[in-house]
């Protein structure tokens, strides 16, 4: 039996883990050479990159022979995205025979050069290598086509089918056929694809969009962009007003960039950052006018929380871009996160003030006002995106998440009856939606309303999400409402269970024990929420603890 291309890239991956002293040199260090290796150490730990990267590859020239510091100058280099750095350490290491098989894709630099004969030797190598070889049909079939040599697609046709190789040869083999003017062939078998992943599935349609209107395809590019996601709609945009599409894959650079930025992702989704940060560094170098190696790049970045150089990575994704919605989503999250709130909110607020605003500007704002305790305001721009989605002619999977936005802000705000609206509207578009039905059940019990009716609601959401623990949670906290606490102790604890570090969840568990006479067990379940309480939530918390509750809910 096959194994699966993520078990496959999962152990490629794994072959990478660094042992935990790996960052150590071997031997000892003079003076000087020791102080900026302390100094490396320091600069990574605070997030300059780039100073880590140049002390620790002063301290590897410092030290020759020392593999282990060159190593680690290769990989440090390679993070702050100084390629022509880490291409110096690479070809130092290769030269000692100490180069590692991700290093060897570095050398891919002959693409860039066009130096087809480079190019063909690398691919060789790699194939010797064995650990990227699933990699070696693209690159052949890129190398060819730039090479003007043989036929580009022999080598994609000539993998086998189901294994990891073909995986990678059935999106390239598209492509390529665009790039070689088989436009019809090519633009069937991208369509041909399975796309679980509707992100990539944008990608691959409007880079074959941006290719064929290069060529003047104009009416055969807009054929590429259906659907309604962002980044296609923008494109489609782009082109209604003949305006520039980025993101061609109509060359060997981009095209092996394309393929590195899709491995990055792939071996991202097996926990193993170093390595995929390493291909999608690639990736930039190899396309750097690609929107998806830097998104791709910066998202790497954060998850190793290295925010400035994700901010940094995604400087380089235009405004115009079809995939600016995503750059800026993630950079107004990176902003919030590292403690720039109002540098976020001025941000989301520019954005909604542009005469080309877009629903996604005006939700984007709903969210930074919600993060910064304004939801008022936050509940007015739900409002404003839904206007530009359409308002009541907006598509029901569109307008229920903006219309639940607009409640949740609504009753924070107070407006009760407001948010009620807004969320019955929701409950029409999308009945069966778990999340809606949740919300309103749990308000309606939190605001004196009907709690068998709301009972009701909470238990048809349980049925369809049934591992979800809020809304576990909220159907336990139902019964206990209703004085029923055989079912809801039940319930909660299960609820608490399955999020053991949500605040609200383990406060019912307690409450409920405490009703049950239970009264060890209460304050254990309040302690445990008060880990991560704070505020009002806190204070009563610690009245629970000392004294009970105060008052019979």
């Amino acid at each position: 039996m096959r194994l699966s291309r993520p078990v496959l890239l999962t152990a490629i991956a794994g072959l990478f883990a660094a042992p935990a002293t790996a960052d150590r040199p071997r031997r000892a260090l003079a003076g000087d050479a020791q102080a900026t290796y302390v100094r490396a150490r320091a600069a990574d730990d605070l997030g300059q990159l780039n100073v880590a990267a140049a002390d620790f590859a002063a301290t590897a020239q410092d030290n020759p022979g020392n593999t282990t510091l060159a190593l680690r100058a290769f990989r440090q280099a390679v993070v702050a995205g100084d390629m022509p750095l880490a291409s110096k350490v690479a070809h130092g290491l290769d030269a000692s025979g100490s180069l590692p098989p991700d290093g060897t894709l570095l050398l891919s630099d002959a693409v860039i050069a066009r130096d087809w004969k480079r190019g063909a030797a690398l691919a060789d190598r790699v194939e010797r290598e064995k650990l990227f070889g699933f990699l070696v049909p693209v690159l052949r079939g890129w190398i060819a086509y730039g090479a003007r040599s043989g036929d580009p697609l022999a080598p994609i046709l000539a993998v086998a089918p189901g294994s990891l190789a073909a995986t990678y040869a059935a999106e390239h083999r598209g492509l390529l056929l665009i790039a070689t003017g088989n436009e019809s062939a090519g633009m069937a078998a991208l369509d041909a694809l399975p796309h679980p992943d509707t992100a990539r599935a944008s990608r691959l349609a409007i880079a074959s969009a941006a290719t064929l209107d290069k060529r003047h395809r104009h009416d055969e590019a807009l054929a590429m962009l259906v659907g309604d996601a962002p980044a296609v709609h923008a494109a489609r945009a782009t082109l209604a007003r003949h305006g520039k599409l980025p993101g061609a894959i109509d060359s060997p650079a981009t095209g092996i960039g394309e393929l590195f930025v899709r491995v990055a992702a792939d071996i991202n989704k097996g926990q193993s950052a170093p390595l995929a940060l390493s291909f999608a560094r690639l990736g930039a170098l190899l396309a750097p006018d690609d929107s998806e190696t830097w998104l791709v790049t910066a998202n790497l970045l954060a998850l190793a929380g290295a925010d400035e150089a994700a901010l940094a990575a995604l400087g380089h994704v235009a405004a115009d871009d079809p995939f600016a919605g995503s750059m800026r989503d993630m950079r107004l999250s990176l902003l919030v996160r590292s403690g720039r709130t109002d540098q976020a909110l001025a941000e989301g607020r520019a954005a909604s003030r542009a005469p080309d605003a877009t629903m996604s500007d005006w939700a984007r704002l709903g969210d930074l006002l919600t993060n910064a305790k304004q939801p008022a305001e936050a509940a007015q721009a739900y409002d404003r995106a839904l206007a530009l989605s359409g308002g009541d002619k907006a598509q029901a999977e569109v307008a229920w998440p903006l219309l639940l936005q607009e409640a949740s802000a609504l009753l924070d705000s107070g407006d009760w009856p407001g948010a009620k609206a807004k969320a019955t509207r929701a409950l029409a578009l999308a009945p069966q939606q778990p999340a809606l039905l949740n919300f309103l059940g749990y308000s309606e019990i939190e605001h004196g309303g009907d709690v068998a009716a709301a009972t009701q609601l909470i238990a048809e959401a349980s049925k369809l999400a049934p591992d979800d623990p809020s809304i576990t949670d909220s159907l336990g906290w139902s019964w206990y409402q209703r004085g029923d606490l055989g079912r809801a102790i039940p319930l909660l604890e299960r609820a608490a269970h399955g999020a053991p570090a949500e605040a609200d969840i383990n406060e019912h568990l307690g409450d409920a024990y405490w009703k049950a006479q239970r009264r060890l067990d209460a304050r254990y379940a309040w302690r445990a929420a008060l880990v991560v309480a704070d505020g009002a939530q806190a204070a009563r918390l610690r009245a629970k603890i000392d004294n009970g509750p105060t008052a019979t809910p």
